[in-house]
């Protein structure tokens, strides 16, 4: 009994030693820049299914897509066009897809639940499969009506280590709780769909887009040594509370535990797919590690 307890033992920690020694440090990203027409459902989609396949023929690893990319932020069509997650329309089409380039898709999409709607964002993982949903939950007030807000915020363990995943406004939430609860949480990497707009008059010139999520991205990824893709969608908004606004890419990669930005073209036409290399850069802790791990940078 003693000895195929210790058989049992011996399996499972060096099943767990090849599951940390397979663990890739780098991966490579498409950030998709990707037109999104709101309410738009078919060209959405198809659009990002060209992406996608577009994005494995370079050879990445994870492809990145914009917050809301099936029907466009705040559009109305959430009422009618939104789909279940899994299950709907705009998932299925995304789990093909990633299944068939073998791929990580991680995007922004309308959830349905009953009669309930959620701005969500899904990864899928090579073989097509859900591996993590999150629902977002720093919401603009302006979207309340449209969507109800998540709960809960997760991670996942992959090939590259553990991912986070949120969904644009969560990375600005006060004092940075959400994306630094993914640093607690061990992320080494967060995903974060966006769709970032502007008003019609804005002058990038004049004030250059940004420096709010610049900020952000840096306190959280130099205090938890990790790194945060966000990619934002163009096109203009047709509907709802920012009728008429712009979406302008702008999209960022903050590497390095912050020691380096990368920044994607700026403009309502920006439609482009840029390929990044990431390096997961160890982390000194987690949980209550960091406690510690703070004290010896202070001392």
């Amino acid at each position: 009994m003693k000895s195929l307890k210790f058989i049992i033992l011996f399996v499972y920690l060096f099943s767990n030693f090849l599951a940390i020694s397979q663990t890739k440090n780098t991966l490579k990203l498409a950030m998709a820049q990707m037109l999104v027409e709101g309410g738009e459902l078919e060209n959405n989609l198809h659009r990002a299914a060209e992406i996608i396949e577009e994005a494995s023929k370079n050879n990445a690893d994870i492809v990145l897509l914009p917050e809301a990319m099936d029907l466009g932020w705040t559009h109305s069509s959430a009422h009618t066009k939104a789909g279940e997650i899994p299950g709907g329309s705009t998932f299925q089409i995304l789990a093909k897809a990633a299944q068939k380039n073998n791929i990580y898709v991680c995007a922004g999409i309308i959830e349905k639940e009953g009669e309930r709607r959620y701005n969500s964002a899904v990864l899928i993982n090579r073989q097509g499969e859900l591996i993590l949903k999150h629902r977002k939950i720093n919401e603009l007030d302006i979207a309340h009506d449209l969507y109800a807000l998540g709960e809960i915020i997760n991670v996942c363990d992959t090939e590259f280590g553990r991912i986070g995943v949120l969904i644009c406004a969560d990375a600005s939430s006060k004092d940075y709780i959400l994306p630094r609860s993914m640093g607690y949480l061990g992320a080494g990497l967060i995903l974060l769909p966006s769709a970032w707009a502007v008003p019609p008059d804005f002058d990038n010139e004049k004030e250059p887009y940004g420096g709010m999520w610049e900020k952000a991205f840096k306190t959280v990824c130099r205090e938890f040594n990790l790194n945060i893709a966000a990619v934002s969608n163009v096109g203009t908004i047709i509907d709802g509370p920012w009728e008429n606004w712009d979406c302008i890419g702008n999209s960022m990669l903050m590497e390095n535990g912050g020691e380096k930005l990368f920044v994607l073209p700026h403009g309502v036409n920006a439609d482009t797919i840029v390929y990044q290399q990431i390096n997961l850069v160890k982390r000194p802790g987690q949980g209550t590690t960091w406690h510690k791990y703070w004290n010896t940078l202070k001392n």
